[in-house]
């Protein structure tokens, strides 16, 4: 389980195709000298295993579906993306429960720059915009988020100057795929009131 509070930026230094897998190494010395063979990483916000560490860096093989249904098989070396390390049982809870289980990639439709602060607009399928709530959770490429508005195609979230500094989120163009995830919570609640209602017929 994640919580969608970044850790650390790192930049992918390796890219290698091996059948149907991709190994992807990125490098990251403040995260990856706590971290392990096996250790679940969200990079962003797809949960991925590590396969190797070491000299600072640390190695994934992402298969085909991790590669289609996110936008991993998009990084390229140079790229830069978030990184959040599982959370410890004794950890703190800043953010709000992240599987790292990407619901699906939406698209950045514009953004709206205000003084400090910038508001993104995503659209989405309708499928997806319906489990989300003004004023509820929502995660991009791995940054949770507070959603601000919905509509039946997307939502709007605003961006802090911190997330803007401390994510990959500030480099954002209109056009960009983002990684999307929503609350586990509400995908829950709609699940039980479907079944309610289709048992109601």
């Amino acid at each position: 389980m994640f919580t969608g509070i970044v850790e650390a930026v790192g930049t992918v230094v390796s890219l290698e195709d091996l059948d149907d897998l991709r190994r992807l190494t990125v490098e990251a010395p403040e995260v990856a000298a706590g971290v392990r063979v096996g250790d679940s990483i969200a990079v962003n916000g797809a949960c991925l295993t590590v396969t190797s560490v070491g000299g600072g860096r640390f190695s994934f093989d992402a298969i085909r579906e991790t590669l289609d249904r996110t936008n991993v098989g998009e990084l390229r070396v140079g790229g830069r993306a978030n990184l959040e390390r599982s959370m410890r049982a004794d950890g703190r809870f800043d953010g709000h429960i992240v599987q790292g289980h990407v619901d699906e990639t939406g698209i950045v439709a514009r953004l709206e720059r205000s003084d400090r602060d910038v508001r993104v607009h995503v659209d989405t399928s309708p499928e997806f915009a319906e489990l989300l709530v003004e004023k509820g959770s929502v995660t991009i490429d791995g940054v949770s988020l507070t959603v601000v508005g919905v509509r039946a195609d997307g939502f709007d979230t605003a961006l802090i100057p911190h997330t803007l500094e401390v994510t990959t989120l500030g480099e954002l163009r209109p056009g960009d795929r983002v990684n999307l995830e929503a609350d586990i919570l509400g995908k829950y609640v709609k699940r039980q009131l479907d079944a309610q209602l289709r048992a109601s017929r």
